[in-house]
C-alpha cells in the first residue's frame, strides 16, 4: 500500500519535472532551437496544428530557423501563424521555404525570460506540492481505514517530503542553468 502511494508521486513528480523541461525549451535564450515554435499553431484546413506537422523545421545558423512546409499553399498560414504568436518573430517567405531569423537579444528581454523562467520553474514546484499532497492524503486515509500504521504513515510522509525536496531542488538546478544560459551574451 505504501509502496504503490509512494511509486506513483515518484512517477508523478518524475513527469512534472519532464514537463518543466520542456516548457524551459520553449523559451528561446541565445541560439536557435526548433522548439522554440512548439507552441505555434497552424490552420491546417480548420484544424489548429503544430508547425511540426506541417512542415520540416531545421536550424541552418544560429540565429535562423527554417520552416519548409510540405505544401507550398501552407507558406502563408505558416508566415502568419508565426507573426501572430507571442513570440515576436518576424519571418520571411522567400516563395519555397519561411525563414525565421532570431534577433540579438536585449538586456530588457534577457530580464523578462529571465521572469518568465521563474514563473515557469515555481508552477512546476507548485505541480510537486500538489502531488505531495494527494499522496499524503492517500496516506492519511489509509491510516484512518485501519489499513497502516501511525509508524508506517510517519515513515512515508517522511519519505515523501524528501522526494518532494530532491524534486525540488532538480527545478532548482535547472532553473539556475536556463537563467545562466539566457543571460550568456
Amino acid at each position: 500500500m505504501i509502496d504503490e502511494i509512494l511509486s506513483k508521486a515518484q512517477h508523478h513528480m518524475d513527469r512534472s519535472l519532464e514537463a518543466l523541461l520542456e516548457n524551459f525549451g520553449t523559451v528561446r535564450a541565445g541560439r536557435a532551437t526548433t522548439s522554440i515554435l512548439d507552441t505555434v499553431k497552424v490552420d491546417y484546413y480548420g484544424t489548429p496544428t503544430p508547425i511540426s506537422q506541417v512542415a520540416n523545421l531545421s536550424v541552418p545558423e544560429p540565429r535562423m530557423i527554417l520552416v519548409q512546409p510540405w505544401e507550398k499553399k501552407m507558406l502563408d498560414a505558416i508566415q502568419k501563424a508565426i507573426m501572430t504568436s507571442d513570440l515576436g518573430l518576424n519571418p520571411g517567405n522567400d516563395g519555397s521555404v519561411v525563414r525565421v531569423p532570431l534577433p540579438e537579444l536585449t538586456e530588457e528581454r534577457r530580464k523578462d525570460l529571465v521572469k518568465q523562467v521563474h514563473k515557469l520553474a515555481e508552477d512546476g514546484k507548485i505541480a510537486l506540492r500538489n502531488v505531495r499532497r494527494d499522496a499524503n492524503d492517500h496516506l492519511k486515509k489509509a491510516l484512518k481505514a485501519g489499513e497502516i500504521s501511525e509508524d508506517d504513515e510517519r515513515r512515508a510522509l517522511k519519505e515523501i517530503q524528501d522526494l518532494t525536496d530532491e524534486h525540488v531542488k532538480k527545478i532548482d538546478e535547472l532553473l539556475k542553468h536556463k537563467e545562466e544560459d539566457i543571460l550568456a551574451i
